[in-house]
């Protein structure tokens, strides 16, 4: 059918609106709506509050002194809760306050335990009598610092960097009270190709 043969009130146009099928919500369907998705976003808040104030907190690592497991700037997350449940055990890497300063944290690994008894031989260390096998520590980190025998304090633990030949640890401030450590290094989440468990 041409233009010319269509009747009067036939003409359309590929413009015009199609037929409305939907009714349009009512107010109160809106709001609560709102209220859904407010609700949600608070319970989020929450959760995620929670998990960072009792279970796990973002860090940076700032420094070298854990290489090579941990990074100048990497990003991870350490564990909590893991002390409040369980305890210290050789070689966890731990974050604690710095002894000598409150206002800064450090990240280090265990070397030793209260009660044991550590020395360490030009750069080789000794716990209760055994030289430790630190495969954690390459050839090219290791230094030949010694350390007199000595008997860890209860309640203290020794820690020490990976990197031996600069890192600054208990071999210089001495050992590090329980109540200053607040959490085991878990997962590093940043960057990508440092991605994994922290071992």
């Amino acid at each position: 059918m041409t233009e010319e043969e269509r009747e009067p009130g036939q003409h359309t146009s590929l413009n015009a609106p199609a037929e409305a099928n939907v009714a349009a919500m009512p107010a109160g369907a809106a709001r609560s709506g709102i209220y859904s998705w407010l609700r949600d976003l608070m319970i989020s808040i929450i959760v995620s509050a929670f998990i960072i104030i009792f279970l796990y907190q973002p860090v940076r690592v700032e420094g070298t002194s854990m290489l090579p497991v941990l990074e100048d700037q990497d990003r991870l997350f350490i564990n909590k809760i893991a002390y409040r449940v369980g305890s210290i055990e050789h070689g966890d890497v731990v974050v604690f306050l710095y002894p000598r300063d409150h206002a800064k944290s450090y990240i280090k690994r265990v070397i030793a335990l209260p009660g044991d008894d550590i020395r360490i031989e030009q750069g080789t260390v000794y716990v209760n009598g055994n030289a430790l096998k630190e495969r954690y520590v390459p050839l090219r980190y290791t230094d030949d610092r010694s350390q007199p025998d000595m008997i860890v304090p209860p309640n203290d633990y020794f820690v020490m960097g990976d990197h031996r030949s600069i890192s600054s640890d208990s071999r210089d401030f001495g050992p590090v009270d329980r109540s200053l450590i607040y959490g085991k290094a878990a997962f590093v989440y940043w960057p990508m190709d440092q991605m994994g468990v922290v071992r």
